[in-house]
Order: C-alpha cells, then structure tokens, then sequence
C-alpha cells in the first residue's frame, strides 16, 4: 500500500481550518463546488467534478484536531482508500497533515491525483486565509485528465488516443480529485 502526503501551514485557527475541512459548504469553497452530502460521523458526502466524482463516508470529526473519510463510491484506484486531515496549531499556523493513504500500488492515476491534491490544498489555504479558496471549476488544471483538451490536441499517438478515449483519464473522463 502506498499513500499520498502533504503538510501545509495556514495562517488560522484550528476552528477555521476544521470549519472548512468539516462542513459541505466550507468544502464546497475549497474543493468543488458540486457538494452534497452530511458532513455527520456515518454520513456521505459526494464530491462531482465534471464527468465524475467520489463519495465518501465520514468515518471522523474530531473538533480543531481530525477529519477522516473512506471513498465508498469512485474510481477503482480511490474504493476503500481513506482520505485524512490531521490539525495541529503550531505559533500562528495551523498545520495541516493531509493523507491519502492506502493505493494499492502508485499507478499514473496516483501521480495526478497527488499533484491536484496539493491544489486543492492550495485553494483550502487561500480559502482560509483570504476568504476564497478555487474550487472546481475554477481550480488549476494540471493536464489533460481535467482540462478537456483531448489527445488528439496534445499530438498523442493512437495507442494513447484510445487509451484516454479523447475525454480525460481512461475510466473516469474528466475527474480532479
């Protein structure tokens, strides 16, 4: 198993960070506007991005301290993966520890999928810090798995072409995470 990782400081207090980690609408802010769901411990939240999208039952919320969730619905790579947010306040700074733990093995999916996890966390900072975060639609789009751009603009051979299928990732069109 493998796990994809990151740390990130926000200027903020614990409840900040946690109201936006923990809540649809703080989520909706930061990570994609397409936000449904409970946001209660047993609950599931479902994240949409364009094509696709993940849901995910809320295992943990743990007030200014953890918020953890398990993908029960998605792409095969995410089923049953856990997604983790730890917090702790160090001078100013929340830190987030933010964990995606429990890939079967790191596929070319986990390469993207970790890149668009350190945007979103991005979004999450400026969000906390400056009152707006960019959620999808209007995040970074950091290739062609999420931009609509097809292989075919990208000079990708046939091989690639059916692969991609001209729409994004091979099973999942176009998804951030």
């Amino acid at each position: 198993m493998v796990d994809i990782l990151h740390r990130v400081g926000i200027k903020s207090s614990l409840n900040d960070t946690y109201q936006a980690l923990a809540t649809r609408e703080g989520l909706a802010a930061w990570w994609t506007t397409n936000t449904q769901g409970e946001s209660k411990v047993g609950g599931v939240l479902q994240f949409r991005f364009g094509a696709g999208g993940f849901d995910m039952k809320v295992l943990e919320l743990d007030p200014g301290k953890r918020v953890l969730w398990q993908v029960v619905e998605g792409p095969e790579e995410w089923i049953g993966t856990k997604v983790g947010f730890d917090l702790e306040q160090d001078g100013d700074f929340t830190i987030v520890l933010f964990k995606h733990q429990g890939w079967k093995e790191p596929v070319e999916f986990m390469h993207h999928c970790s890149t668009k996890w350190a945007v979103f966390l991005m979004s999450l900072k400026s969000l906390v810090e400056t009152g707006k975060g960019a959620p999808d639609p209007n995040d970074v789009k950091i290739d062609n798995w999420n931009c609509g751009t097809t292989s075919d603009d990208l000079g990708a051979s046939p091989h690639d072409r059916s692969w991609h299928g001209g729409r994004g990732h091979p099973r999942f069109g176009r998804m951030s995470p």
